[in-house]
């Protein structure tokens, strides 16, 4: 009896030595900032990744955190890094990069994901967008909600222009024709309808790159220690965007706003705008005409710089939160997640994989102008992305708002802003 006693003892002790990890697992949390910087409910999408992954992963906790825009994103995310409450992992932009590494903020991911598989992963992404995620031997950064500019045009507007509602403006000539014709004006010459809108508020070092890229000129070296603002191409480019208001008269003169050019084209107030893909899917849903998608307007060539958030893995987070961000990360960019995520928000699947899934292709039938953005990658540049990239950054969007609002002509305001970056660079030489 006592022998069967000590044996009932000794299963029911081994029975809850075994049992302790289902309930007394500790689980990691992981922080993930997110910008919620354009329009359309993202973060109802987020929230439900994070469950699922959850659902899949029950020691794991995903914890987003919602920051504002990009620029407030990074603010936020650097504030809690530097008071010693770091977040796990955050969506940034692309063009942070060298910002991040020189603060010492963000650990390489292949520091993190060493196996050959996360190595065939972190391979698995488009080249293009990986321009901005991979610097001085290592990769920093895993393409995300990235994106390309895009020409969005209203076809009803162009009918009743007289214009091919099939066919937007090619290049920069047809631009300039096709705008003029469709801009319009009341009995007193107030403008109703304007033909182009190309923002220049929020993000425009990226709107200009825009231009820059389809008329040969590159911005940046791939180290970030030098600039190129102020070479004739460039020049020619912002002097262009300049005319277009000035001289053609079809695009409103001085500051453009980022926020409400898509909101002024659903209202018919711009036949034609530039933004990113990842406003596609928040046009698709509130436009009550049909509209057009194209590449952007080819001079010397065509092309678009990439943009949008790569996710960034941060230093000073404790080694199994990391670990676990990685493995979010990798659940994220699945190809079929990858898929869905383009979907419901209109930003690039940013894996060729993702684009052979039934979802993604079905989509791509469906809903053409979905692949003009991927179409597009091949002729894409690297966003601008420098050291002391807030500073550069500002120094080119001043030169650009200078030129538009015409304060300075386009090449003294190109010239000054190379100035100002030589010098800020000039310690990363």
């Amino acid at each position: 009896m006592r022998r069967t006693l000590l044996k009932a003892a000794a299963v029911a002790a081994a029975y809850l030595l075994t049992s302790v990890p289902t309930w007394a697992q500790k689980t990691t949390e992981v922080t993930f900032y997110y910008p919620i910087a354009v329009g359309g409910p993202l973060n109802k999408v987020i929230d439900q990744f994070a469950a699922d992954f959850e659902a899949e992963n029950p020691g794991i906790k995903v914890k987003p955190i919602y920051a504002g825009t990009y620029q407030e994103s990074l603010t936020k995310a650097m504030t809690a890094a530097k008071g010693g409450t770091p977040p796990t992992m955050a969506v940034l932009l692309s063009g942070d990069l060298f910002t991040l590494i020189d603060q010492d903020a963000i650990v390489p991911v292949g520091d993190i994901a060493k196996t050959a598989d996360d190595k065939k992963w972190l391979d698995g992404f488009y080249p293009a967008f990986m321009l901005n995620s991979r610097t001085k031997g290592k990769t920093w950064a895993v393409p995300f909600q990235r994106s390309t500019i895009v020409q969005y045009w209203n076809k009803d507007l162009f009918k009743a222009a007289g214009l091919d509602p099939e066919k937007g403006p090619a290049n920069w000539d047809q631009l300039a024709d096709m705008s003029k014709k469709l801009t319009k004006a009341d009995a007193n010459g107030n403008v109703t309808q304007w033909g182009v809108k190309i923002p220049s508020s929020g993000f425009p070092y990226w709107l200009f790159q825009g231009l820059a890229t389809a008329n040969g000129a590159i911005l940046m070296n791939v180290e970030g220690n030098q600039t190129e603002f102020d070479s004739p191409a460039a020049v020619e480019a912002l002097q262009y965007w300049v005319d277009l208001s000035a001289k053609v008269k079809s695009m409103p003169p001085g500051v453009i706003e980022w926020g409400t050019t898509p909101r002024d084209f659903l209202e018919k107030k711009a036949a034609i705008i530039w933004t990113t893909t990842g406003n596609l899917t928040n046009l698709r849903n509130n436009a009550t005409f049909p509209f057009g998608v194209s590449m952007l307007p080819a001079k010397k060539r065509q092309g678009s710089p990439t943009g949008g958030g790569n996710i960034y893995f941060f230093k000073k987070a404790p080694p199994d939160q990391l670990e676990a961000a990685v493995k979010f990360a990798r659940w994220l960019t699945q190809p079929e997640r990858t898929a869905q995520w383009s979907i419901a928000t209109g930003y690039v699947a940013v894996t060729p994989a993702a684009w052979e899934t039934p979802t993604m292709k079905t989509y791509a039938r469906d809903v053409p102008a979905a692949a003009v953005a991927r179409d597009q990658l091949p002729n894409s540049v690297g966003e601008l992305s420098t050291h002391e990239s807030q500073r550069v950054n500002k120094a080119l969007n001043d030169a650009i708002q200078a030129a538009l609002t015409g304060s300075k002509p386009p090449a003294e305001a190109l010239k000054d802003a190379q100035r100002e970056a030589t010098r800020i660079l000039r310690p990363f030489k």
